[in-house]
């Protein structure tokens, strides 16, 4: 009897993955609509901050509102996608995201602080996205391109750089609520958009486990806790740097750095790890993952080292936020492309809603950690900086004791037997 397949019957019994390229496409631009309204507070915060006379802790809580509930919130969508699929829960994350966007505008213009934390912490919704695009973009692909599709799916967090960019200069040509309703409408359209051109890849089965008992399954796998400690320093500090960017740059640079420009800085930032995630991806597809993770976490030491210096403002902080946020992709890609081959099938959404959580709570405490540590006699950031100097210094140790996910990759594509 042989022992392995004919060619003809293993062709036969592998899903048709064909369109996966414009699955993923959609869900990638579905998720940078998500991420502009996630980020809808950021990019206005020293409007907030003048009419309603808030200090630095205020302001802190006020941008991490929308990071901690997003982070938490992937949790149970990423759990709901392996049960739901990704055309669901795109569709339902866009939509119950609008009336979070509505809130913000109302508290705004109404000048309401407390209102303004409740539509905070209602715009975690949109924030949750990416929890539900990373299964549904595996699903879509070989195990030798999985780095490749996360990668370019994750390429939808180019929404905080088109928040960071584009909110402002839309609140000075059409005005505050225009603005607001824009976001809105966009919404709405692509969740129409995902809704009647998603659909699901043929090697994607739902998976019926109880959310609860999905949840603490994946809280029990190893690889879990580990992937999860990298991605909250490489996302984690993505989005924070994202998140409070434009404070730091007014802050320690009040004469060279304006707001619009504070956007634009930190639309570059976002732009450059955006940039650079399918890169991680594909490198870690082709070389390891754990290589391009080392690689990632070093740039991130360096680069948060020399901003802790303050240089002048001028070509090199720019030259070095630019360079951190591509340190921060590559470590990006390299960490999804870990979880797909070290991960069982069907819990690859609840880890992934897991360590999407993980990486939404590193972005959530370091502007909390930003205004506690701030000096304010020497205009200075440099405690909170070096602080994450010593929490990357533990993940590069983390990541060099783990084991890479190649020989996994490997075996996924060895032909079975009969």
């Amino acid at each position: 009897m042989s022992t392995s397949a004919p060619a003809e019957q293993t062709a036969a019994a592998a899903p048709n993955l064909r369109g996966g390229m414009t699955q993923v496409i959609i869900a990638t631009l579905a998720s940078t609509v998500g991420f502009w309204a996630w980020m809808a507070i950021a990019p206005l915060q020293n409007i907030y901050a003048e009419s309603m006379a808030l200090d630095q802790g205020q302001m802190s809580i006020l941008l991490a509102m929308p990071v901690l509930v997003g982070a938490l919130g992937r949790i149970v969508v990423g759990a709901m996608t392996d049960r739901f699929g990704g055309r669901i829960m795109f569709s339902a994350v866009l939509l119950l995201g609008v009336p979070a966007v509505l809130l913000v505008a109302l508290a705004g213009s109404i000048g309401s602080y407390p209102l303004l934390l409740v539509a905070a912490f209602l715009l975690g919704i949109p924030g949750t996205i990416f929890a539900a695009g990373i299964p549904f973009a595996s699903a879509w692909f070989a195990p030798q391109r999985r780095g490749f599709a996360t990668g370019v799916f994750g390429m939808g967090m180019i929404g905080t750089a088109v928040s960071a960019f584009l909110t402002p200069r839309l609140v000075a040509w059409v005005g505050y609520w225009p603005t607001h309703l824009l976001i809105v409408a966009v919404m709405v359209l692509f969740a129409l958009l995902v809704w009647f051109g998603m659909r699901e890849s043929p090697a994607w089965a739902s998976s019926h486990q109880k959310l609860v008992p999905k949840v603490v399954g994946a809280l029990g796998l190893l690889i879990t806790w580990k992937m999860s400690f990298l991605y909250a320093i490489v996302f984690g500090g993505f989005v924070a740097f994202s998140t409070y960017l434009p404070k730091y740059l007014i802050t320690i640079y009040p004469n060279e750095v304006d707001p619009i420009g504070a956007g634009t800085r930190t639309a570059l930032f976002a732009a450059a790890a955006v940039v650079a995630r399918p890169i991680g991806g594909v490198l870690a597809d082709r070389f390891g993952p754990k290589v391009v993770a080392l690689i990632s976490l070093a740039g991130i030491l360096v680069t948060a080292y020399v901003v802790g210096q303050q240089p002048p403002e001028g070509v090199l902080t720019g030259v070095v936020f630019i360079l951190m946020a591509a340190a921060m992709g590559l470590g990006m890609g390299a960490v999804f492309a870990w979880i797909g081959p070290s991960t069982p099938p069907d819990k690859v959404g609840a880890v992934t809603g897991v360590v999407a959580a993980a990486g939404g709570l590193g972005g959530y405490f370091p502007p909390l950690v930003m205004g506690a540590t701030y000096h304010a006699e020497t205009n200075s950031y440099a405690l909170g900086l070096w602080l994450l100097v010593l929490v990357g210094s533990a993940a590069l140790v983390v990541a060099g004791m783990l084991r890479d996910a190649r020989p996994q990759i490997a075996a996924a594509m060895e032909p079975k037997t009969s």
